[in-house]
């Protein structure tokens, strides 16, 4: 979904995730099931006809003890008795060369086709058999969880802030087509998926329903749209929250089920926007997206000892920007802030001690 390179989890994240006990979620689809079944016969096959190419060549040295000529359907008898170690004993190698191309060639290949059918029980019965058993004990405790749809630079970024912010990363799922990226998302303690996230399956294999939030940054605006339709329509009441680079896909993205709509290229621009009218606005502004600074941008309803206070006035210490109340957006300096009313959904911000403190208690959405 995205093409961007793998990422280095930092050293102070590495700190704090060791030692956490997590279970991954994988689920492997490169090659489908019957396709990994028919490569391993195929090879089994391959072998066999080596075999039975080796014993065709060298039939002279081979002898029938019941009527004296090895034909090419004794041939074929002889090599899969052979692989197989039953040894009826009715044709054997009698020339010091057929004794000498069994010991050599046949019976690293015997060992050969019988650890891909070992391999192939193993793996289509214990592994999978396993697998399945593991993938259900862990969707039985996915539930409020957040749901990482790409694992890309923007995708991993988010999960790195989320981790800082105080989310547990045992309540992630990171779902990437790509198994060497998600090897660092597994790292840092998140549940895992190698899985294409357009299909409905693999959302539904994640509980998408019972997801707190989802977050979509495939890499490719027309990937990150067909993703948002495909979970509005298994979850029609999850958030979510999409990446797309190009503004007319925007409003797309919107009219696909996205409540928030990220511009990394809008944001950019905002940034430089500000620093040219100010040394330090940028900066501010980076300060307030990420919780390493010393401020922080939370969003949070009000508690009821707030309620008829006014936006200046808030438990938390923090200082109110804006109020959302019935879709309508107010801010701080509008008469309505003056009453804060139940169900009013504010935005503030909140200090840091160089990024420690985090503003948690005040988040009912994990930041």
């Amino acid at each position: 979904m995205s093409s961007s390179t793998d990422r280095i989890v930092p050293e102070k994240t590495a700190r704090v995730v060791r030692g956490r006990s997590f279970k991954p979620l994988r689920r492997a689809v490169k090659v489908p099931v019957w396709g990994d079944l028919g490569i391993r016969l195929g090879l089994a096959l391959f072998l066999v006809g080596i075999v039975v190419m080796i014993h065709w060549w060298d039939r002279e040295g081979l002898v029938d003890n019941l009527d004296g000529e090895v034909s090419f359907l004794d041939v074929v008898y002889f090599t899969m008795i052979s692989i197989t170690t039953t040894g009826f004993g009715d044709i054997a190698p009698i020339s010091d060369r057929a004794r000498l191309v069994e010991a050599v060639i046949v019976t690293p290949i015997r060992f050969a086709v019988f650890f891909i059918f070992v391999g192939t029980a193993y793996n289509f019965i214990i592994k999978r058999s396993w697998e399945k058993w593991r993938m259900a004990r862990i969707q039985e405790k996915l539930t409020n969880h957040i749901v990482v749809l790409g694992y890309g630079v923007s995708g991993s970024e988010s999960v790195q802030e989320l981790i800082d912010r105080g989310t547990d990363p045992s309540c992630i799922v990171v779902i990437d087509p790509s198994e060497e990226r998600l090897v660092e998302a597994e790292k840092m303690g998140c549940n895992v998926m190698a899985a294409d996230a357009t299909r409905d399956e693999t959302l539904e294999a994640v509980r998408i329903r019972e997801a707190d939030n989802v977050l979509v940054s495939a890499g490719r605006d027309d990937t990150s749209i067909l993703i948002v339709l495909t979970v509005r329509h298994l979850a029609p009441h999850v958030p979510i929250s999409v990446v797309v680079r190009a503004d007319d896909n925007e409003f797309l993205a919107r009219q696909a089920g996205a409540n928030n709509v990220i511009n990394p290229v809008r944001f950019t621009g905002l940034l430089l926007a500000g620093s040219a009218k100010g040394a330090h606005i940028a900066d501010y502004l980076a300060d307030l997206a990420s919780v390493s600074g010393r401020v922080q941008l939370v969003e949070r309803k009000i508690t009821e000892e707030e309620c008829g206070c006014s936006i200046s006035e808030l438990s938390s210490g923090g200082r109110g920007l804006r109020v959302y109340r019935g879709g309508k957006v107010l801010g701080f300096w509008e008469e309505e802030c003056q009453n804060l009313l139940p169900g009013d959904v504010i935005v503030e911000i909140v200090p840091t001690v160089t990024g420690e403190e985090h503003g948690d208690g005040h988040n009912g959405s994990r930041g």
